[in-house]
């Protein structure tokens, strides 16, 4: 069985529909702004991700896309504008909104003193999954990222890339609706590499959807749908991978596009 039941998120979406039948956006970023202090570090910024999309999220350092990151997964709150999850308020209803995504960062954190079952555990009790659904659910994902191996030694010994793994099979545990992950693919050696591109095209096939940040255009162009390109806080693109390739290689396109950037110090 894949990482990502298809039945089982079709079966919460028929329940979960708009009033007019419609399903609801996985993400809208409605004219989002947030400043710190002086630094305006994201700028009206408007973002949708319908269900089945895969978004890769581009620019330099210091974009503002860690910051649309961390507005996105709740973590900040910003100053205008607002996020839905589903059609939920990340705001105003923030636990439920939160239930339905998962986030991986670019450097995946695990206690060190929990062993990779253990962490796993903790994040099915987080997410409120039964033990006979989270059985399951270990079960494949520790098949599909080949956990088996160090699943019982402590995080304090994993490498990078077996770090990745666990963070990654500890997202898709409850089924979100949104993944989030940013620099998926650091530090994973080509066989995982190729696990993670197929495990997010699966999570697409069934409806959910993935919000992308990486600099790995190749990625981009390989598994994008659509692409968000910023720089300095303010959006310069925002359709399809066609649309942007059709502009030229998408390296040269990237880097004409946000050519002025000062590479000075990262924005939050």
């Amino acid at each position: 069985m894949g990482a990502f039941d298809e039945q089982a998120l079709s079966e919460k979406a028929l329940s979960e529909k708009a009033p007019d039948d419609s399903p609801p956006l996985r993400l809208d970023i409605r004219g989002v702004s947030k400043r710190f202090g002086s630094l305006l570090a994201v700028d009206d910024l408007h973002l949708a991700i319908p269900p089945g999309c895969i978004h890769a999220f581009l620019g330099p350092n210091g974009a503002g896309k860690t910051t649309t990151i961390r507005m996105c997964t709740g973590l900040l709150r910003p100053d205008s504008g607002s996020i839905l999850i589903d059609g939920l308020d990340i705001e105003h209803e923030g636990v439920a909104a939160r239930r339905r995504i998962a986030y991986v960062p670019d450097e995946p954190y695990l206690y060190e003193r929990l062993t990779g079952r253990e962490f796993l555990s903790f994040t099915g009790r987080i997410y409120g999954l039964d033990n006979d659904t989270y059985q399951q659910r270990l079960a494949e994902v520790s098949q599909r990222f080949h956990l088996h191996g160090f699943l019982d030694a402590l995080a304090e010994g994993y490498s990078h890339g077996m770090r990745q793994r666990v963070v990654l099979a500890a997202a898709l545990l409850h089924q979100p609706r949104l993944l989030i992950v940013d620099e998926p693919l650091v530090g994973l050696d080509p066989k995982h590499i190729r696990v993670v591109l197929d495990v997010l095209r699966e999570i697409a096939a069934a409806g959910g959807s993935v919000l992308m940040s990486t600099h790995t255009l190749a990625v981009v162009e390989e598994l994008a749908h659509s692409v968000t390109l910023i720089d300095h806080g303010r959006q310069r693109f925002h359709g399809s991978v066609a649309e942007l390739t059709d502009q030229g290689r998408l390296e040269d396109v990237f880097l004409r596009m946000t050519l002025d950037h000062d590479e000075g110090a990262e924005t939050p």
